[in-house]
This record gives C-alpha cells, sequence and structure tokens, in this order.
C-alpha cells in the first residue's frame, strides 16, 4: 500500500517561516503637554469623535511599535483614563518645563524594558501622521539608528532614537528642544522621506481641527 503523500512546503512558505522576526521598537508617545495656545490639552481634543491619545496610540499599535509608554503631565488623571491596555503611562512631574523633561522621562521608564532596540518618538498633536510613516521610519531600526521622518526634505516627527543614544540624549534634554540640539549634532541622522504618505502637519490650534 502507498504511503499518502505529504503536503510540501513552497520555497515562499519556507522563506516566510524561517524568516527571523524583525527587533521590536518601543513606541514613546509625548502626550504632556497643557496646550496653552490650544486651549487646553491636546491630548483630549477628539478629531472623528476620537481623543488624540487614543488615535496617536491606534497608530502606534498599527506601526507594530511594542511596548509602548505615554507620558503624561497636564491633566494626567483625564488622559490616563483614555488609555487602552498594553500602553503604560508614564508621569513627567517636572513637564511643564518642556518637551526635554517629557522625553527623558519616557526613555528612562524604557531603559528598565528588556528587548526594545530603538524607540519611535510621537507627538499626541500629530493625529494626520499614519502607521505607513511610522512603519517606515521604524524599518530596520537597531540599536544605533538615529533617523527621523522628513516632509519634502523638512525634517520632522517621528524620529526613531537607537538604545545606544538613550543615555546621552536624556542628559541633553532641556526645555523645548527635546531631542533637538542632539540630534544637530548627528552626522549619522537619516531622514527618511514621508512626503508622499502625508504632510507630517501638527495641530497647533482649535481650528486646525474639523469641528
Amino acid at each position: 500500500m502507498a504511503e499518502p503523500e505529504r503536503p510540501t512546503t513552497s520555497a515562499a512558505e519556507q522563506s516566510r517561516t524561517t524568516e527571523p522576526a524583525a527587533p521590536p521598537v518601543a513606541g514613546l508617545l509625548l502626550a504632556a503637554g497643557a496646550g496653552r495656545r490650544f486651549g487646553g490639552p491636546k491630548a483630549l481634543a477628539e478629531l472623528d469623535g476620537e481623543p488624540l491619545v487614543r488615535r496617536a496610540l491606534r497608530t502606534l499599535a498599527a506601526a507594530g511599535c511594542a511596548p509602548v509608554r505615554v507620558v503624561l503631565g497636564a491633566a494626567a488623571d483625564q488622559v490616563a483614563a483614555l488609555l487602552p491596555d498594553p500602553a503604560q503611562a508614564v508621569r513627567a512631574d517636572d513637564w511643564e518645563t518642556g518637551m526635554g523633561a517629557s522625553l527623558k522621562a519616557g526613555l528612562a521608564a524604557l531603559t528598565q524594558v528588556n528587548g526594545p532596540v530603538a524607540a519611535l518618538v510621537h507627538l499626541v498633536d500629530l493625529p494626520w501622521v499614519g502607521a505607513g510613516i511610522l512603519a517606515r521610519v521604524a524599518a530596520d531600526a537597531n540599536s544605533e539608528t538615529v533617523a527621523r521622518a522628513s516632509y519634502d526634505g523638512v525634517p520632522g516627527h517621528p524620529v526613531v532614537l537607537g538604545r545606544r543614544w538613550w543615555p546621552e540624549i536624556a542628559a541633553t534634554a532641556r526645555g523645548d528642544h527635546g531631542a533637538r540640539d542632539w540630534l544637530a549634532t548627528r552626522a549619522d541622522l537619516r531622514l527618511i522621506e514621508c512626503g508622499d504618505l502625508g504632510s507630517g502637519r501638527d495641530v497647533d490650534h482649535r481650528a486646525d481641527l474639523p469641528s
């Protein structure tokens, strides 16, 4: 009696099963601002009925970022109540001093997590920066990556920071500059053109959001 034929695995299927998984890139969402010009914390503002903080977290998840940490400051309790699992809140006690404090707090929290080779830093007031942009900038990231999105050649967000650089960045982050001063010193900064996927524009005033 002949043995039944065993199912064969195509070369494409074998490639998929043996392909190593990409190293994890953490998501770091900065959402601590009071939004003084905006008239309140932007994290709580809504677009299409969805709070901007939830929209940003959904985008980070769709781009494959994990784990995700959200840095809170203004209206921290209200914003924290909107966070879905598995995103975790990080409170920046000195958030009022500027984005540098938020970045420092977020990187300190991620340093306690084993695994991620880099952090993708995203801002809560960029609701039109989609998952495709985040994924493109994070592609092929490693512990030494220094990369950021650009739009028609103009540098923007998000920014990807390799784990090797987190202590340096935290030591220099201050005021509203975040990592800007540190990035300005980097000859190895890669600009990833994303103008074909969006404009990278932010929300600055209430009128920027459709009513």
